[in-house]
């Protein structure tokens, strides 16, 4: 039986997401309340990130590497967890803290966002690394759980 912190941290990973995709559309065109919902977007983000992350280090560290890598390991796909969680574990860890520079970029420099350009390109493009960064997580993870049921598949023929 699939454990439900499985799904309650991809829910919070991805809600993470989605708030700093949020914070990139609100800092296009920024005006003093786009600022403002770009604020709160972003500490949303920070926020579901470190939910998210407790809750993923928790599994990890209670089922995952007992129950889960093993199964995968010896599975058809063993890659699911030689790449694809190596990476997710390094990517995990940098990811929230990635967030909060977001976050303080834009509350401490928005104003200045707001009419420099090339400041506000240059966020843009960290915020949207932090929303490309937390997709390749989604998939790494759907991936990973694809191993895992291919694992059990296979032990059943």
């Amino acid at each position: 039986m699939v454990n439900p912190l499985v799904g309650i941290h991809a829910a919070l990973g991805e809600t993470g997401v989605f708030a700093f995709f949020w914070t990139f559309v609100e800092m296009i065109t920024p005006d003093k309340k786009r600022l403002q919902r770009a604020k709160i977007a972003a500490m949303l983000g920070v926020i579901f990130f470190f939910m998210s992350w407790i809750i993923g280090g928790y599994y990890y560290s209670t089922d995952y590497g007992t129950d889960v890598k093993p199964v995968i390991k010896k599975g058809p796909q063993p890659w699911a967890h030689g790449v694809m969680m190596e990476a997710k574990e390094h990517i995990f860890l940098f990811l929230p803290f990635l967030g909060i520079v977001v976050f303080s970029l834009v509350s401490l420099a928005g104003e200045r966002m707001i009419k420099d350009a090339k400041l506000r390109k240059s966020f843009l493009i960290v915020t949207a690394l932090v929303v490309l960064m937390g997709l390749a997580m989604a998939f790494m993870g759907y991936s990973i759980s694809s191993g895992f049921r291919s694992a059990l598949e296979a032990g059943r023929t």
